[in-house]
């Protein structure tokens, strides 16, 4: 796989992005009403808090919706591929691509585990697969 492109951290972004330096998927967790988030923001999308605090994921889910790419957006990547939302144990849902089996074989609600794919500078992109595979 080629690494995306993926935008430089900013100030709210920028602990997620070193947690993944770590393999460590965070979420976001209200410390107003323990609502819980993905991507990281500002404010609470659930009451509109500004005390946030991240909290590690188990890294276990569903594949809660998918699609499979057969046109590349970049002429360097290979179609096709799946991305999916990944609803995670903890509850937030997770736009990432799907790897590990073929396209066709996927499902809505495969139990899916995370893995990583590197990036140049360190960082690591989540991907998940199927949760039975080793």
């Amino acid at each position: 796989m080629i690494a995306p492109e993926v935008p430089p951290p900013d100030e709210i972004t920028l602990p997620w992005w070193e947690a993944t330096r770590d393999r460590r998927l965070l979420v976001q967790t209200c410390a107003g009403c323990a609502g819980r988030q993905h991507p990281p923001r500002a404010l609470c999308v659930h009451c509109g808090s500004d005390r946030l605090d991240w909290g590690t994921s188990a890294g276990t889910g569903v594949v809660d919706s998918f699609t499979v790419v057969h046109r590349a957006p970049r002429p360097e990547l290979d179609v096709p591929y799946v991305i999916a939302r990944v609803r995670l144990a903890e509850g937030v849902i997770l736009l990432t691509r799907l790897e590990g089996r073929p396209e066709e074989e996927w499902r809505i609600d495969d139990p899916v585990r995370l893995t990583w794919v590197g990036l140049g500078d360190g960082r690591a992109l989540p991907v998940f697969v199927p949760a039975d595979v080793s």
